[in-house]
């Protein structure tokens, strides 16, 4: 890897000035260049600038900006921090660095009863320093970059101090508002001294707190910042007793209620300790609501901070070794802060349901509970969706399902449609305790009473039965088209013989094929292609109902669409809220599905294509095929008033303009007209927009996106309760997670089975040549 190099700027003797707006301007002195890599050490460094300027090392500090940062100094003091200087300004050839020179003062000793500050390795003990007398001008704002994990090495995971959920801290601790830091500092903050100030929260007898609670926590700061564990001897809601828990260790404290009042005073202290302490090891004042307010602020920035690397933060940061438990159940009490209670959450979906039809009238949100009031399943379908998908895009919905990894699980259904763009429109969801044919009935027939339409459509879904036996019973006269995705994976997992990777892989694609091809004798001929593979998969093929799922004999109108994750789009936004509570999960989704109407209306606004832009795209391309057989062979022959014979190349196929059809079935199956009914509409002297598809014209396109979805008030704060819904009581369903991390549905293409073992001796699969049994 290349070296990174920079020129440094060393400059000293000159003084910093401060404008109106908090810049710092270094005027006056000298300055000398050096160079530096991120090879350079930084005692080497040090030791040239202090023979450069005549400098005592002792008593010489390097300081230096971020880029785009004159508010605050950054100290350099270390190698790494000498690597960071590098890194920040790695895109720069020079960066300005300041050599100071500073009173070599010695530490107060903090003068706290029994104080550890000898074997403290978490932090230095520091008396709290006296307030500072007035100043005509703020000091320059110093930042040590010393902290406690190696942030250099370690890109898995976010770094933020856990110590401090400050931004940047000045001299004082102070944060500055006005920093605009580069992404790489964020991850390198001080500790901000927050273990120091623990080292005081206790003072001694006569020490009063607002409550048990208030005492109980600053005690257990105090123990972290002085390493030691304690253990209650008496603890209620009017006294507490605590003993350190080393065997024979004479540090005790004991506090009560003050009579009248709710204040808790100290009452005894022995302030003496004569162990080592124990809380390097153990985590037994690491409470799971302590960890829960240590590692909330980086939580909120990064959702996906993981148990494990809390453990090691922890250890790192305090001293302290948890187990995983604590830190699992300290992530989830931290993120309940900041989401908003689980429970509570449910107990709000009656009034949430009535606020998203007041709201956004039209719409459906609906719910039902199980006979012990626990939740069963939530529909949701607002106005602008259900408008959107009968009003401009086609009779054509996909079904499918995405579990939740939610503190109660669930599934997520889904009923999706496709604009005149071929893009992803949501239409309805519904949150369910499980996916089971009983729960996919009722989402049906709920979706059913929404679009309140009559006209057949097709449903690309799954094969399961239940669900094809829902949708012909509520849905009379639509379409069950199987999704090919679920069928090729149902293939392989009953397969029973022995097959290569390859193999396989030839299988699917000839699968795919199949379903595509739009006559039979294409069909018939891609799976005959399979059936020299396996008869076992041919057999299989033939009994799976091709009806279902191949063009050639399908009788509803699928458009070339045959998997049923359609879509993705709308799946990446629940697996980034399946996290949070129920209601604030359903209002992450309307926020994207508001979002995406927006943007897409706004951008529609600018075609002045006749059809949407895909759609343009496919026309042409046929529209290309003509131009180029016309200057061959193509000919066109009227047959009848309507009908005409066209001869391509070594094809003969059979065009009927009023009804739309071309014998090689392209016009029936897109919508579009095909190469060849693009040749009779030109000989004819028509235009072949007039023989496209309603639903790819650009009008059609802004119909669907013409309602927009209203923001639900005050969604974030409990919702106030009111007559009509206070009598109805929802709880949380009765689910339990499973050990291990929960599984993930897979959408895209299908996924090709792992390659099996092949003998390379024997070529004979499930084993390789070590194991082979042929003889030599």
């Amino acid at each position: 890897m290349a070296t990174k190099r920079v020129i440094a700027v060393c400059q000293s003797g000159g003084e910093f000035e401060i404008d109106k707006n908090g810049v710092m301007l270094y005027k006056g002195g000298d300055a000398h260049a050096i160079d530096l890599d991120d090879q350079t050490k930084f005692d080497d460094f040090k030791k040239e600038l202090a023979e450069m300027f005549n400098f005592n090392m002792s008593t010489m500090s390097v300081k230096y900006f971020l880029p785009g940062n004159k508010k605050t100094l950054i100290s350099i003091s270390n190698d790494k921090d000498l690597k960071r200087l590098i890194k920040f300004h790695g895109n720069s050839t020079t960066v300005d660095v300041f050599i100071l020179m500073e009173e070599n003062v010695p530490h107060d000793v903090s003068n706290m009863p029994a104080s550890r500050s000898s074997r403290t390795t978490l932090s230095e003990a520091v008396a709290p320093a006296p307030d500072p007398a007035p100043a005509p001008a703020p000091a320059p704002a110093l930042v040590s970059l010393d902290p406690p994990l190696d942030v250099m090495d370690d890109t898995t995971r976010p770094n933020i101090p856990l110590a401090a959920s400050l931004d940047i801290v000045d001299a004082t601790n102070h944060i500055d508002p006005h920093i605009d830091l580069a992404p790489e500092f964020s991850s390198i903050l001080p500790l901000a001294k927050t273990t120091q100030q623990w080292q005081n929260t206790i003072t001694g007898v006569g020490q009063r707190f607002t409550g048990v609670q208030e005492f109980r926590e600053t005690l257990r700061k105090y123990a972290i910042a002085h390493q030691f564990a304690f253990r209650y001897k008496k603890n209620d809601s009017h006294r507490v007793t605590v003993k350190c828990r080393a065997e024979g260790c004479p540090w005790r404290i004991h506090a009560s209620r003050l009579s009248t009042t709710q204040l808790i005073c100290i009452k005894k202290m022995n302030p003496t300790h004569t162990c080592e302490g124990a809380a390097l090891t153990t985590g037994h004042q690491a409470t799971r609501s302590w960890v829960a307010s240590i590692i909330k602020e980086r939580l909120k920035v990064f959702p996906t901070y993981k148990p494990k690397d809390i453990v090691q933060d922890i250890k790192q940061e305090f001293g302290i070794q948890l187990n995983y438990f604590q830190a699992w159940r300290g992530k989830e009490i931290a993120r309940e802060q900041l989401q908003g209670s689980y429970k509570d959450a449910y107990s709000q979906l009656p009034l949430f349901c009535e606020r998203i039809m007041e709201t956004n009238p039209g719409s459906c949100a609906t719910f039902s509970t199980k006979e012990d009031s626990s939740f069963h399943r939530l529909f949701i379908a607002f106005h602008a969706s259900l408008s959107g998908f009968l009003q401009g895009c086609r009779p054509l919905l996909f079904l499918d399902s995405i579990p939740l990894n939610s503190k109660y699980q669930g599934t997520l259904l889904a009923a999706t449609a496709a604009d005149g763009n071929d893009d992803v429109f949501p239409v309805a969801f519904s949150v369910v305790d499980a996916e089971t044919d009983e729960n996919w009935y009722w989402f049906l027939l709920e979706l059913k009473a929404a679009l309140s339409t009559s006209c057949p459509i097709t449903f690309v879904a799954d094969i399961q039965k239940g669900l094809r036996e829902s949708i012909s019973e509520i849905f009379k006269g639509s379409f069950h088209g199987y999704c090919l995705r679920y069928l090729t994976e149902q293939l392989i997992r009953d397969l029973k013989g022995q097959f290569s990777h390859e193999m396989k892989r030839l299988m699917i694609d000839d699968l795919y094929n199949a379903a595509l091809a739009p006559k039979p004798e294409a069909f018939h001929s891609y799976i005959n292609s399979i059936k020299k593979i396996s008869l076992e998969a041919y057999n299989w093929i033939i009994q799976s109902e091709p009806q279902y799922w191949a063009n050639s004999y399908f009788q509803g109108a699928r458009y070339n669409h045959m998997a049923s994750n359609f879509g993705e789009l709308f799946y990446s936004w629940v697996s980034d809220a399946h996290e949070l509570p129920i209601t604030q999960m359903v209002d992450v989704i309307r926020q994207r599905v508001m979002e995406l109407i927006y943007s897409r209306r706004a951008e529609s606004d600018h075609w002045v294509s006749r059809l949407t832009p895909c759609m343009e795209e496919k026309l042409e391309k046929e529209s290309l095929k003509v131009r180029t057989l016309q200057v061959r062979t193509l000919q066109v022959l009227p047959t009848s008033g309507c009908e005409f014979e066209v001869h391509g190349d070594s094809t003969t196929e059979m065009v009927d303009m009023d009804r739309w059809d071309c014998s090689c079935k392209g016009w029936q199956l897109t919508a579009l007209p095909c190469s060849h009914a693009i040749a009779v509409i030109s000989c004819i002297g028509r235009s072949p927009y007039d023989f496209c598809s309603r639903y790819f014209t650009t009008e059609s396109y802004r119909l669907t996106y013409a309602e927009s979805i209203q923001p639900i008030p005050d969604v974030e704060r409990p919702l106030q309760k009111d007559t009509s819904s206070a009598l109805v009581t929802v709880t949380p369903p009765p689910t339990r997670r499973p050990p291990g991390r929960p599984t993930t549905k897979k959408v895209g293409t299908p996924e090709v089975m792992k390659r099996q073992l092949q003998c390379s001796r024997c070529k004979g699969l499930g084993h390789n040549k070590s194991t082979c049994k042929e003889l030599l």
